[in-house]
């Protein structure tokens, strides 16, 4: 029969193991709000990563395997958000969409596997500046397109050029990518946000994708984070598509905007604050 000592230590070890499942259970919790967060956000304006990696960051998950964690649990989120949009697909700017998504998805594959092989840290200060320039471009990017268009020609290989430069940055970080997308189509197919919805989540798709083949052979992916994310991600990607397709232009135009400001600030005080 335990003596006194040893039962007042058996009921700690039990309170402190009901303590663990209590704090993983919140955790748990905390990671799906997140990827429904983001995977909402993405069908809507693009910027889910601003929703995900940091809530992988707070529970303890180091940088570059938060990244890569966030960018395969947003996977499914933007491919059912691009389902739902797959009636809006078409070609941009003169250039087939399914041309531009094997673009992104070889831009993709290289950003990715850079992100593997190099540290993060120099392009972490260069992330703010790529967030303001999205900023910069939404804000402006309707009279500047006009301004354009009345005077130089923007045609399909500069597009097809930037393409595989968003699929790069997809690929190594993917922070602001849809954001970013949604500013350069803006100003080289003079389309409007709300247009961009099927084609932008598609390229956010496609770079997902080729990002996650290279993170998980590489085995930089937390499971036991991505899967309750994974699954709140689906839920955000397909209820943010539904409220989408019905949200009127300047709702969207001033969302999207709002987003990309406070991104932008928040990427500028974490590298620079």
């Amino acid at each position: 029969m335990p003596g006194p000592a040893c039962a007042k230590a058996l009921a700690g070890s039990h309170m402190l193991e009901e303590s663990e499942g209590a704090m993983e259970v919140e955790t748990t919790l905390l990671i799906a709000l997140a990827g429904v967060a983001g995977g909402a956000m993405n069908a809507l304006a693009g910027g889910g990563t601003f929703a995900t990696l940091p809530a992988l960051l707070a529970v303890g998950v180091p940088a570059n395997v938060a990244n890569a964690t966030s960018n395969v649990a947003l996977l499914p989120g933007a491919a059912t958000s691009t389902w739902a949009f797959r009636g809006e697909l078409g070609p941009l700017g003169g250039v087939d969409h399914r041309v531009l998504a094997g673009i992104t998805f070889v831009g993709g594959l290289v950003g990715s596997a850079l992100l593997v092989v190099t540290p993060g840290h120099a392009f972490d200060l260069i992330v703010p500046w790529l967030v303001l320039y999205a900023f910069v471009v939404l804000a402006f990017g309707r009279h500047a397109s006009a301004w354009l268009a009345a005077r130089v020609t923007i045609g399909a290989r500069t597009l097809v050029a930037v393409q595989a430069l968003l699929g790069v940055y997809g690929g190594y970080f993917g922070g602001g990518v849809g954001l970013m997308t949604t500013a350069t189509y803006g100003l080289l197919a003079s389309i409007t946000p709300r247009a961009m919805f099927g084609p932008r989540t598609l390229m956010l798709a496609v770079a997902n994708a080729a990002a996650a083949i290279v993170f998980v052979s590489a085995g930089m992916v937390e499971w036991r984070y991505a899967v309750p994310m994974l699954v709140g991600a689906v839920v955000g990607g397909w209820g943010g598509a539904a409220v989408g397709r019905h949200l009127p232009e300047l709702m969207v135009r001033t969302g999207t905007l709002a987003v990309t400001g406070v991104t932008a600030a928040l990427f500028f005080w974490r590298a620079y604050g």
